[in-house]
């Protein structure tokens, strides 16, 4: 389904039915990460799974893409589907869209789930490399540097040294996203505001889901993360990096399902 959304143009997949949880993936991937989750939790719950605005299948409007432009596109997508209230997962990148959107429609939230994701603002040095990268793949025209500069990181050293087909996969899905859209999405990270105030306020149940082998956001940061939740609870996978959905898809698919109030 596609929905006009101001400027741009959302792809949304929607599938199940029941109660609605919503999954934004991360950078630089699509919607795709997620499939293995949702073929299972489509069986019990309705999932809707967006491309975020200059990924995946949506439309490439001038950015930059603040996480709060982001979360209305997921917004209005709810709207447009006649779905009030929702539990979002949200991976990496996703984690910072649900958060805002959490800020901004905290009434529409029935649960949180952070997947490989963080509270803090980037550093100047990182939200300056982001930026760095932005400049540089719109000058040569190419993603390859993001791809470059991202997928590897995703993955936990163990996945990396026995060449798993998920690094391919992910390389994939990644490569078949724009210059433009990816530059965007780059310059909105760089720019978000920490959550810090989200986590104090928000008083539903929220799931925090962390890799041992994550390069990313360190297991320490995840944990601290859950605690900042006045219902926080954290969840460590042990073989995994910063991609639980491809790394160990079973076990985060129980997760969700658990946190969804479900059994497969």
């Amino acid at each position: 389904m596609r929905i006009a959304v101001d400027d741009a143009t959302i792809d949304v997949l929607s599938e199940g039915s029941g109660d609605p949880i919503v999954l934004v993936h991360g950078f630089p991937l699509a919607r795709e990460v997620w499939d293995r989750q949702a073929a299972e939790l489509a069986k019990l719950v309705r999932v809707v799974r967006p491309d975020l605005r200059g990924m995946g299948r949506s439309s490439v409007p001038a950015g930059p893409y603040l996480m709060e432009t982001l979360a209305a596109d997921v917004a209005a997508s709810l709207d447009a589907l006649g779905i009030d209230r929702v539990a979002l997962a949200g991976h990496s990148l996703g984690g910072y869209v649900a958060l805002a959107f959490c800020r901004m429609y905290t009434e529409r939230v029935t649960r949180l789930a952070l997947v490989c994701s963080r509270l803090a603002a980037d550093t100047r040095e990182v939200a300056k490399n982001r930026e760095d990268l932005a400049d540089r793949i719109e000058r040569e025209q190419r993603i390859d540097p993001v791809i470059d500069a991202y997928v590897p990181r995703l993955f936990a050293p163990f996945s990396l040294e026995k060449r798993s087909p998920a690094v391919d996969r992910a390389r994939e899905i990644a490569k078949r996203n724009s210059v433009p859209g990816a530059a965007a999405i780059l310059r909105g990270m760089a720019q978000r505001a920490p959550a810090f105030d989200i986590a104090e306020e928000l008083e539903v149940p929220v799931l925090v889901v962390a890799g041992a082998g994550d390069q990313i956001v360190k297991p320490e940061e995840a944990q601290r993360a859950a605690r900042a939740f006045p219902r926080g609870e954290l969840r460590l996978l042990a073989r995994s990096g910063h991609l639980p959905m491809f790394e160990q898809p079973e076990e985060l698919t129980d997760l969700l399902l658990g946190f969804m109030g479900v059994a497969a």
